[in-house]
């Protein structure tokens, strides 16, 4: 079978973003940075689009359509603006952004604003990225984009993939019986992934990158996991020995640690998820995760995350 092209055979410089959550001054300093300093690729973890007001919206009243109405004429600007040097985009979805918005981002793609990854696989300087959007069950009512983990377990105070609340339909068996450690196995199948890519939503388990201040709080007596990671990519990772993960999600994780970036076995594991105000990247060269820098660009009147 012919591999699929290459989309950018001369990577070398990379942005790894997460977290933004519609945030317009956000993304109005990312845009500045790609006007002036743009990468090859940028990977955008996740958590992208807005909050409906902390309520399930449903098509057509999802904050003024922000992707076809913000996102996608907003990179199409840039595109025509930098030419041949518009980097790279690829991007997943997180656990806060609604599933019915998934049509308006494989739009995006289609207009050739981005890459949507999610269960899929494209190839940049030679190495395979693969993109997974969901993470395991959350105390939030959302469920979009949530799995159990590795069976049907669900931490105390956490609501099951099958409660909770969807913008698209599933169906009651898929919500049962789905996992992420099923899923990751069908989409990987038997590929070799030592030289792969994998951008994630969701951190290893029991890392740095999943590390949160839950250490101190029970309910009805049971302490909580401060760990809120997949087990599911964390085994995958064990097993599988990728070259590089990225991901978001933990947004306290650097705080409480200041580690951003971290290894399993061989593999380089990093993520871009915070609490500062600005925008905050990780700059890394693709031949050389060691390298990976932080930088926080804070702007006026930003408030930390919610």
């Amino acid at each position: 079978m012919m591999r699929p092209m290459d989309l950018r055979p001369d990577a070398r410089r990379c942005y790894l973003i997460s977290d933004l959550h519609g945030r317009i001054d956000r993304y109005q300093a990312l845009f500045t940075l790609l006007r002036t300093d743009p990468p090859d690729v940028l990977f955008l973890a996740g958590d992208l689009l807005p909050q409906p007001l902390g309520r399930m919206a449903g098509p057509g009243v999802s904050d003024e359509d922000f992707v076809n109405r913000f996102l996608i004429p907003r990179f199409h600007g840039l595109g025509r603006e930098l030419g041949d040097r518009y980097p790279t985009v690829l991007l997943v979805l997180g656990n806060d952004d609604p599933r019915y918005e998934e049509a308006s981002i494989l739009g995006g793609a289609v207009e050739h604003a981005w890459h949507y990854l999610h269960e899929r696989r494209v190839f940049v300087a030679g190495r395979p990225v693969y993109g997974y959007n969901c993470i395991p069950p959350s105390p939030f009512r959302r469920k979009d984009w949530e799995r159990y983990d590795v069976s049907r377990f669900v931490d105390p105070g956490s609501v099951s993939p099958e409660e909770g609340e969807l913008t698209v339909p599933r169906s009651a068996r898929e919500r049962r019986t789905a996992t992420i450690a099923t899923d990751l196995d069908r989409m990987i199948g038997d590929a070799d992934v030592s030289s792969a890519v994998f951008l994630f939503h969701v951190p290893p388990y029991e890392t740095v990158l999943d590390t949160t201040n839950l250490d101190s709080t029970k309910i009805e007596g049971v302490p909580l996991d401060r760990h809120i990671g997949s087990i599911a990519v964390r085994r995958m990772i064990e097993d599988r020995q990728p070259y590089l993960t990225l991901h978001g999600h933990v947004h306290e994780a650097y705080s409480l640690t200041g580690e951003f970036v971290t290894k399993i076995g061989s593999t380089w594991c990093m993520s871009a998820a915070h609490h500062e105000a600005g925008l905050v990247l990780v700059e890394f060269p693709l031949d050389d995760p060691s390298a990976a820098k932080r930088r926080v660009s804070p702007e006026a009147g930003v408030r930390p995350d919610q």
